[in-house]
C-alpha cells in the first residue's frame, strides 16, 4: 500500500532534518526512470492533488519517501497506461484506503466492451486552459502571445497537451534572461523541421497493416526523438563552447 506523509507544513525545521527531500532532490531521484520530468511537472501534479508535500515555515516543499513513491506511481501510469490524472488520483486514493482495485483500462469502446489496442497510440494526457495558466503562473494575454508565435497550440477541442506546461515554464525561465517569446520562433521552426524528419522516417511503418509493425513505429519514433534532442543539445553546447552538467 502506498504511504502518505504524516503531519503537515507546520512541522517546522525539525521536519526538514527528518529525511525529507527538497524538490530538486526529488527531481534527481526521478530522472533515471523519467528523464523528461521537470520541477514544473511536479508542481503541476501537486496542484492537481496527486501529491501533498509538506512545507517549511518559509514555504519550501519537503517530500517524504511516500510522496516520491506516489509520484513514481503517477508518472508510470501516465507513461505506460495514458490514464487521465483524475482516474490516477481516484485509483491511488482507493489503494491507500486498502481497497483491492484493478488498474483502470483506457481503450476503444465497442458495444459496451473495452478493447485494448496497444499498438495504437492513445490520447496523450491533457489539461484545460485554466490548469495551464495556473501551472505556468501566466495570464491569458501571455498565453495568447505565445500561441501567436506557435510556441503553444491548443488541441481541436480547446484543451492542451500536458507538455505545454513544460514549454510554458521554459519560456518563462528564458524570459528572465531577456529572451522574449518572439525570439523563440526560430527554435520552434527548428523543432518542427526535426519532427518532420523523424516522421518521414517512421511514416511507412505507421501506415503498415501489421499492428506489430505499427507498434514498432511508435518505439522508433521515441528513439529517434531522443536522439534528435541529444544531438540538438550537443550542437548548441558546441556552438557556445560550453558543457552542461
Amino acid at each position: 500500500m502506498l504511504q502518505t506523509p504524516s503531519g503537515g507544513a507546520g512541522q517546522g525545521t525539525a521536519a526538514a532534518d527528518s529525511g525529507l527531500m527538497s524538490i530538486g532532490t526529488v527531481l534527481n531521484v526521478l530522472r533515471d526512470e523519467f528523464p523528461e520530468v521537470t520541477i514544473s511537472k511536479i508542481r503541476f501534479l501537486e496542484s492537481e492533488g496527486l501529491i501533498e508535500p509538506q512545507r517549511t515555515p518559509s514555504g519550501y516543499r519537503k517530500f517524504s519517501a511516500g510522496d516520491v513513491e506516489r509520484l513514481v506511481h503517477v508518472l508510470r501510469m501516465q507513461r505506460d497506461h495514458y490514464l487521465p490524472l483524475k482516474v490516477i488520483r481516484e485509483h491511488l486514493d482507493a489503494m491507500e484506503r486498502g481497497e483491492a482495485v484493478a488498474l483502470p483500462v483506457v481503450g476503444r469502446q465497442r458495444d459496451g466492451e473495452t478493447l485494448q489496442d496497444p499498438w495504437e497510440a492513445p490520447t496523450a494526457a491533457r489539461i484545460g486552459k485554466s490548469e495551464l495558466l495556473a501551472a505556468a503562473e501566466i495570464g491569458e494575454q501571455e498565453l495568447a502571445e505565445w500561441e501567436s508565435y506557435g510556441l503553444i497550440a491548443p488541441l481541436p477541442d480547446g484543451a492542451y497537451d500536458a507538455e505545454a506546461v513544460t514549454v510554458a515554464a521554459l519560456v518563462v525561465e528564458l524570459g528572465r534572461f531577456g529572451i522574449e517569446p518572439r525570439h523563440l520562433r526560430a527554435m520552434k521552426a527548428a523543432a518542427d523541421r526535426e519532427a518532420g524528419l523523424v516522421d518521414q522516417v517512421v511514416a511507412p511503418l505507421k501506415r503498415h497493416r501489421n499492428p506489430q509493425t505499427r507498434a514498432h513505429a511508435e518505439a522508433r519514433t521515441k528513439e529517434l526523438a531522443g536522439l534528435t534532442v541529444k544531438l540538438h543539445a550537443a550542437l548548441v553546447q558546441t556552438a557556445l563552447g560550453v558543457r552542461l552538467p
